[in-house]
């Protein structure tokens, strides 16, 4: 009971730890595993670990539970996916996936035989293992590098995707060794497995999802109840479709998340926030678990060959694979070249390690591998933990570095995202719209969508200021670079701010002047009252209805601007500036310079 609670805490630990220092928290995992598994016999007095999961989970046990925590790790991962950001880069995103995952094998699996010599089998097995990224080291890096939206997205979906994919392919490799002897004769057999697997894995998740997606659209479940009746039927999803053929229950859950994520249901959020929680514990576990199960001497199996296959993998084998799935595509050489930069492994990749690598080594009198394939298996285990540790390290802490120095990062978009769809923030929408500026709204009022949705303006049917809320939003969000509260409610306007400031910056979040503000003149404001604080949201509401119009003045000198900010005629309020770069400035109590050609925008009586 002692070592169960201290995986627990030492994950929470890793993941904080992982939070601070800005990295994959698979990287803090691995590390504090080794670190109370093999690591921990140096200074034990009897040579033991002080944290081994083969006393904590005796048996198959412990495998199982491996496999059906990957398989919920999935399904979360599948949540996060919309096919409506995958239109752009439909094309990067499936050679990837498929030509790119039949390279990787390929290279990786030649690099093997001919640098570390192994048995053609088995490298084969380890060139299936290292086809994933994986969703859990993927997001980490993508949120604290921000690249522009197209590597964002291709890396965000190949991530995710090619998990199960890899997870298959893998499965499919193990098939043929412990179908056959060392020749390939049993590749209709194996092709056989392969599709009965699909098939399993397809029909499971189909119906599963049918299921869900029913049972909350007729509410037939309570809402305090949904979270853990739709977990109940991933586990259930995953351990049926293992039913009809062995390890595919990966695919049949991760098909569900992605099913469950693309059709009209708001109730999807909610089941994310829950999922993601329920991931985040079982990584931490999962990890600490595995690293712990190492030994010593699988470190001391590797030498400077494990290290040349490394490099090859990571210079030659990903520039190839991502330079040859992009080709002819609209991916600059630098987006390209960034990609071919981020490829680090996760926790498919050690899991489906480690439970082929003992179900391959568990009975020494087995007749499954020759000696010297017997022999060459002890590698898989060290080597893809060497892969996915060096990965995550050297690309997780020169992400941020190799984006700025290629120029992939993303730049300050201009789309505005207002807080409040009521009527005077939707007039200012759709003409921020109608020449050109990227919007969005977001409100949890179901009438105000709907209005919003009359005038084709993008929405948000939610609260921003849950937590979690931007990450629902995803990628739709990456064309706005700052905020307006504009609600009927002074506080939920500055609680906004001080929430979206997090991650939008205090410099780009905007509100209302509040009643308080307005009438007392001596208080002191903020700099980032909208309008200058001379119209609240009643005021301006009021004027936008009586007249909807707005108005722009282009001014030809600095003077003249000037002139007309310090004292604009009567009844007129300025309200913002569209700049020559399609910058929108709002007008507030900060200084705004003068550009030539820009315009103001403002409302009069």
């Amino acid at each position: 009971m002692l070592e169960l609670g201290g995986i627990l805490v030492l994950g929470v630990l890793a993941q904080w730890l992982s939070y601070k220092v800005r990295l994959p928290a698979i990287l803090p995992l691995i590390l504090v595993g080794l670190a109370v598994g093999p690591f921990s016999t140096y200074i034990t007095h009897d040579g033991t670990k002080l944290m081994d999961a083969d006393r904590l989970f005796q048996g198959h046990f412990l495998f199982d539970f491996i496999s059906l925590a990957v398989g919920i790790i999935l399904f979360e991962g599948g949540l996060t996916l919309k096919f409506k950001e995958l239109k752009q880069h439909a094309g990067v995103v499936r050679n990837l996936i498929t030509l790119g995952a039949l390279i990787t094998v390929v290279g990786a699996t030649a690099t093997a035989y001919y640098v570390l010599d192994l048995e053609f089998r088995v490298a084969l097995l380890f060139g299936s293992l290292v086809v994933v990224t994986g969703p859990t080291v993927i997001g980490p890096i993508i949120r604290n590098v921000r690249p522009n939206a197209n590597i964002g997205t291709i890396l965000k979906w190949e991530g995710v995707l090619i998990d199960p994919i890899g997870a298959l392919i893998a499965i499919i490799v193990y098939e043929f060794i412990i179908s056959g002897d060392s020749s390939l004769k049993f590749t209709p057999q194996a092709a056989g497995q392969f599709f009965s697997a699909i098939f399993s894995g397809f029909f499971v998740g189909v119906i599963f999802s049918f299921f869900i997606y029913q049972s909350i659209k007729r509410k037939l479940m309570p809402a305090f109840l949904r979270n853990v009746v739709i977990l109940g039927m991933v586990v259930l999803a995953f351990s049926f479709a293992d039913f009809l053929h062995k390890e595919s229950g990966l695919f049949a859950v991760t098909l569900m998340g992605v099913i469950l994520s693309n059709v009209k249901l708001g109730e999807i959020r909610h089941v994310l926030h829950f999922k993601e929680d329920i991931s985040r514990i079982l990584i931490s576990v999962l990890f600490i678990m595995l690293s712990s199960r190492m030994e010593i001497s699988d470190f001391e199996m590797l030498g400077t060959d494990s290290w040349i296959v490394f490099a090859i993998l990571i210079f030659v084998i990903r520039p190839l694979a991502v330079f040859g799935c992009s080709f002819q595509s609209a991916l600059s050489f630098k987006e390209k070249l960034f990609i071919s930069w981020i490829s680090p492994r996760g926790i498919v990749a050690a899991g489906v390690a480690s439970i082929f690598s003992i179900r391959l080594l568990e009975n020494p009198n087995s007749d499954l591998l020759n000696a010297a394939e017997r022999e060459a298996a002890l590698y898989l285990l060290p080597l893809t933990f060497m892969v996915i540790l060096g990965t995550v390290l050297l690309q997780g802490l020169t992400a941020k570095l190799v984006a700025s120095i290629l120029g992939v990062r993303k730049e300050r978009p201009n789309g505005v995202l207002f807080v409040g769809a009521n009527d005077s923030a939707l007039y200012i929408a759709h003409y921020l719209q109608s020449v050109g500026i990227p919007v969005m709204m977001s409100d949890t009022s179901g009438s105000a969508i709907r209005e919003a949705r009359a005038l084709h303006l993008p929405v948000f049917e939610g609260s921003l200021l849950v937590e979690g809320a931007l990450d629902d939003a995803g990628a739709d969000l990456s064309e706005y670079g700052q905020v307006w509260a504009m609600t009927s409610s002074a506080e939920i306007n500055v609680l906004a701010c001080n929430i979206l400031k997090q991650e939008f910056g205090r410099q780009d979040v905007f509100r209302y002047v509040t009643k308080k503000e307005l009438q007392m003149k001596t208080l002191h404001r903020p700099d980032n009252i909208l309008f200058g604080g001379k119209a609240d949201f009643i005021s301006l509401t009021k004027r936008l209805r009586e007249n909807p119009l707005l108005q722009d003045k282009e001014f030809k000198s600095e003077k003249s601007f000037k002139e007309f900010m310090a004292k604009p005629p009567e009844g007129l309020i300025p309200l913002f500036a569209l700049m020559p770069d399609e910058m929108v400035v709002p007008v507030t109590d900060r200084k705004m310079d003068y550009v030539k050609g820009m315009k103001l925008v403002y409302t009069q009586k």
